[in-house]
């Protein structure tokens, strides 16, 4: 620093005796920040000159990215005004927190000031208790209601029975004695109805094959249909959203496919097998132990005969770029132990862009985290003069920060339990994303396949 500036100096040569920086594009980019930071922004009072494409004091810049309520950046909304070239005061309605002027010499608007802090919420004089937040279920108040309105029903027919005479014209005979008992039978058999459904539903739930062994009953529910799976983490609040992100999905693939799974299964891999699943996702918790060597040789046996896990670290808000976050670094001690293959972003003509629906981003409670996949090694010379790949095979780990359950949880009655960045379209495209996951872990790439289908015809006829 030299007294309100600062001196910047480059230790490399003029020619590329052992440095090519001067000649390289990323040296402009330099000198185009450290113009940023010298002149933009600085009255003319204070001696500086000038820079050529950078305001002056004087004038006034618009913004270009401003930030939500939920820390990403965003289009400037319509109140957004420009603010003075020299602006050094904390964010406000009209001048929203986020970047001001052009990209090579931003003005940052921050949302506190350097003298600010964040102090707890006093709610003493509320008289308020503080707890821990916990997901509700609502309860079902259906069936209490309709038999409560069939006893007020048939009350209210006796009643006026009884004022109009009806009831002892009614049982004067033999026939007005029957005629009444039918009455009260049916009454009896619409009070017994809800508890019947209800045993029904029950009974429904269990297993249709029980052979007395509890493991082989669960196997045997396990493959009477096709169920996804999460790993219980040992987290409750964690394993809750997993459980209702997974329902959501759930019913998301039977309402828009062909597919209609049963409810989705938490696993414990050091107990439970895991070939009856072909989906199973993992959300990572920060500083979570270590699973056991069987544990893991489990997993890995899984991942090679087919099965595809995917694991979340959830942090795609509070990751930074070139840290690695508690949850990452939980993520890479689980992988230390797996063989995994060489993993890729997700490229934009990878199979899982249009396994079901067509994506050109793959988001879940958050958008910011890159997907990542088994890298697809290159095409050889007699591949790239060939249409379509032989290979039909999965990726067998998929590694995302964006909280996909998060943004699939949903209560029974079908309403969001969190949200989400973008509201309701980038929910929409979460839970599409999930369909593209679930079908390009059954199907594989069979969409490649589809998109060649007159090249592969023709090659059949010659």
């Amino acid at each position: 620093k030299r007294g309100q500036g600062l001196l910047i100096l480059f230790h490399v040569t003029a020619d590329t005796s052992w440095s090519d920086l001067p000649i390289s594009g990323a040296f402009v980019d330099m000198l185009k920040r450290i113009a940023g930071l010298s002149a933009a922004g600085r009255p003319a009072a204070e001696g500086l000159a000038a820079v050529p494409g950078q305001p002056r004091a004087s004038e006034r810049v618009a913004p270009t990215r401003v930030l939500d309520g939920y820390g990403g950046f965003v289009r400037p909304p319509a109140t957004a005004r420009p603010i003075p070239a020299d602006w050094r005061e904390p964010a406000t309605f009209d001048y929203p927190p986020g970047f001001y002027g052009p990209q090579e010499g931003t003005i940052a608007v921050n949302t506190l000031g350097p003298d600010e802090r964040l102090r707890r919420l006093d709610v003493g004089p509320l008289n308020a208790t503080i707890e821990r937040y916990r997901l509700g279920e609502p309860v079902d108040l259906r069936s209490p209601l309709v038999v409560t309105a069939l006893i007020l029903l048939l009350a209210d027919g006796l009643i006026v029975l009884l004022i109009a005479g009806g009831l002892a014209r009614l049982t004067a005979g033999r026939q007005g004695r029957t005629a009444a008992w039918l009455v009260l039978l049916g009454g009896a058999l619409a009070l017994a109805a809800p508890a019947a459904e209800a045993q029904t539903r029950r009974s429904q739930e269990r297993p249709i094959v029980s052979t007395g062994n509890p493991v082989d009953d669960a196997a045997i529910r396990a493959t009477q249909s096709t169920r996804l799976a999460y790993v219980v983490t040992g987290s409750r609040e964690v394993d809750d959203v997993s459980r209702a992100g997974l329902e959501g999905l759930t019913r998301f693939l039977s309402a828009r496919t062909a597919l209609e799974p049963a409810q989705p299964q938490g696993v414990d891999i050091a107990r439970d097998e895991l070939a009856f699943f072909p989906v199973l996702y993992w959300p990572v918790v920060a500083g979570a132990g270590e699973p056991a060597p069987q544990a893991l040789l489990k997993l890995d046996a899984y991942m090679k005969q087919g099965g595809m896990v995917i694991f979340d670290t959830r942090d795609a808000l509070t990751a930074r770029p070139g840290q690695t976050s508690p949850a990452q670094a939980t993520l890479r001690r689980i992988l230390a132990g797996l063989d995994i293959p060489e993993l890729e972003a997700v490229p934009r003509d990878h199979v899982l862009a249009r396994a079901f629906f067509i994506l050109r981003e793959f988001p879940g409670r958050y958008t910011d985290g890159v997907t990542w996949v088994e890298a697809i090694p290159p095409a050889s010379e007699e591949e790239q003069a060939r249409p379509a790949r032989a290979s039909d095979s999965v990726s067998p780990i998929v590694i995302t920060s964006n909280d996909l359950a998060s943004a699939w949880a949903i209560d029974r009655q079908g309403n969001p339990l969190l949200p989400v960045q973008g509201e309701a379209r980038q929910r929409e495209l979460s839970f599409r994303f999930g369909v593209n996951l679930v079908m390009y872990a059954l199907t594989g790439n069979y969409k490649t396949d589809q998109v060649h289908v007159p090249a592969l015809l023709e090659r059949l006829g010659n």
